[in-house]
């Protein structure tokens, strides 16, 4: 499997907009591409990656493990955004982990590529650290929500989250398929508080389901929930 970076539609999504079409002819001739399947890891917390991931189709997780053994989702990753670029600048093993959650279409740059075009496209290298200012941005607003915000008011953040980001399917369900434990990990709460709030959150008109499936019924009231 293989594509041109120059004309992939995706890269218009992340920092490889940055570069040039030489730099992007040199990206494709290294690359490689391939496809990972749902419930696979892209990546593991403490593996030494040697390169960025672009994420050419699908929906990933990030997760970090708690002492106690916990699975802690950091962010969901879509098409067209890098993973490991953190762990690349700062010549780190990954502090995260990334698990495919439908199948998905990953292209792996290698670092001796990526680093050459740090050092010689300064727009690249600011995309890269602005895009990692955004994230050190995001983890911070977490912080703040898991100190001062409920358990009620972080999963009805994170519906309207998916549903904005994400968007829904024809028949109106969002497009990302978690599973209740899923949730709970998002927002930092047991599997059980999880269902009893969307069930909640059911019985009052503002989601329905079907299996897995989450419909928004009313964004306006979800907005709402404190």
């Amino acid at each position: 499997m293989s594509s041109k970076c120059e004309q992939c539609i995706v890269r218009q999504f992340s920092s490889l907009k940055a570069l040039n079409k030489e730099e992007l002819l040199k990206m494709a001739e290294c690359k490689t591409s391939y496809i990972i399947k749902k419930g696979e890891p892209i990546f593991e917390e403490g593996e030494t990656t040697n390169g960025i991931f672009c994420i050419k189709d699908g929906v990933c997780k990030v997760t970090k493990m708690s002492s106690n053994g916990r699975e802690q989702i950091v962010k969901l990753v879509k098409k067209g955004d890098l993973l490991g670029e953190r762990s690349l600048v700062s010549e780190e093993v990954s502090n995260l982990k990334a698990t495919a959650i439908n199948d998905m279409e990953v292209c792996f740059i290698p670092k001796y590529e990526i680093m050459n075009d740090l050092s010689k496209n300064p727009n690249f290298s600011m995309d890269i650290l602005q895009q990692m200012a955004h994230d050190l941005k995001d983890s911070d607003n977490i912080i703040v929500n898991m100190a001062q915000k409920s358990v009620k008011h972080r999963l009805s953040e994170v519906l309207l989250y998916i549903h904005d980001h994400f968007g829904t399917d024809d028949n109106g369900y969002l497009n990302v398929l978690l599973t209740r434990e899923d949730y709970a990990n998002i927002v930092g709460t047991a599997t059980e508080s999880a269902i009893r709030i969307l069930s909640k959150f059911k019985k009052d008109g503002l989601i329905s389901t079907v299996g897995k499936h989450i419909k928004i019924e009313n964004l306006e009231e979800l907005k709402r929930v404190e």
